[in-house]
């Protein structure tokens, strides 16, 4: 209290959407809070602390929690070399020392009818940077999003704090959750600016087939937008559909692949991952689009150094 009245914080105004008068201040209040993680806090802080019986995490996303999950000595001892070589101690470019970029192009081109270069991988602050940096990219005033519902909710929390628009297509769930591709076209207008894919799916734990990624590039095509491919579950596909890589279908549609180290090497802690343009007829070069993400990683916090590994070790 100051002279018997209550004082005023500014910060409040912005928080509430006060501030600009549209709302879009609440709208980020509330998407930063719209997580599976908060759902799981609340749940766990609302159990009844006098139940004695074991309780099992089926929401733990981390396996490198547990001992019997432990990553490959390969990286144990890359790491132990890269620290101890002197070599990695400063700061780095901001997209990467170029002998991870490489590692990752060699990585990711397993596959593709083409052949990316260093030049096409960002790397990043582990996938969830690589989801931010391209949002903010496609942030522009009246831009919207097609997301997938249901979806990984970080994806509607980073529109959000872009004053991004978000509008949700659905999964058809009789049909292996495969994107309804009617829905998108629909959603669709000027402003859209892409669709996001996570495949394999997470949550549904599905994964798309060859024939139904073509079909997602040619309507990306159709409607002229680009596809956002979240593949950080690549190498946890099961079941009778292999795992195709979306920027195979690159030439038809271009393409942002978002992927980490994290869940194949069971290190989500060390923070690493990447942001690579799968689109061999330069649509987003020709367009400024890759200048807008280089520019919003220079704006960022430098990524860290990726260790060096023989190719054999990635494969």
């Amino acid at each position: 209290m100051e002279n018997g009245t209550k004082k005023v914080w500014h910060f409040q105004a912005a928080a509430n959407g006060a501030a600009n008068g549209n709302g879009n201040g609440k709208a980020r209040s509330k998407a930063a809070v719209a997580t599976i993680r908060e759902v799981r806090f609340a749940l766990m802080d609302n159990l009844n602390k006098e139940d004695q019986r074991p309780l099992i995490e089926l929401g733990h996303g981390d396996p490198s929690s547990f001992p019997c999950f432990r990553t490959d000595s390969a990286a144990e001892d890359a790491i132990v070399d890269a620290v101890r070589s002197g070599k990695f101690n400063s700061y780095g470019p901001s997209a990467g020392i170029l002998p991870a970029r490489r590692a990752i192009a060699g990585y990711l081109n397993n596959g593709l009818p083409y052949e990316l270069s260093p030049e096409d991988v960002f790397m990043t602050l582990g996938c969830a940077h690589a989801i931010e940096v391209t949002l903010t990219t496609l942030a522009r005033p009246g831009s919207n999003i097609l997301l997938p519902r249901p979806g990984y909710p970080y994806y509607d929390a980073c529109a959000a704090n872009r004053n991004l628009e978000v509008r949700h297509y659905g999964l058809l769930s009789d049909h292996g959750w495969e994107v309804d591709l009617e829905a998108v076209e629909s959603l669709t207008d000027h402003n859209t600016a892409a669709i996001v894919i996570v495949n394999p799916g997470n949550p549904c734990g599905n994964v798309y087939s060859y024939e139904h990624l073509k079909k997602i590039a040619e309507t990306a095509r159709k409607l002229g937008i680009l596809v956002i491919a979240d593949e950080v579950y690549g190498h946890l596909a099961f079941g009778s559909n292999p795992f195709v890589a979306m920027g195979v279908f690159g030439s038809i549609a271009p393409v942002i692949t978002l992927g980490s180290i994290s869940k194949r090497w069971i290190v989500p802690g060390w923070r690493l991952g990447w942001l690579v343009i799968s689109d061999p007829n330069n649509v987003l070069r020709n367009s400024g689009f890759v200048d807008l993400i280089r520019g919003s990683l220079n704006t960022s916090p430098d990524p860290p150094t990726f260790i060096q590994v023989s190719d054999d070790t990635l494969k």
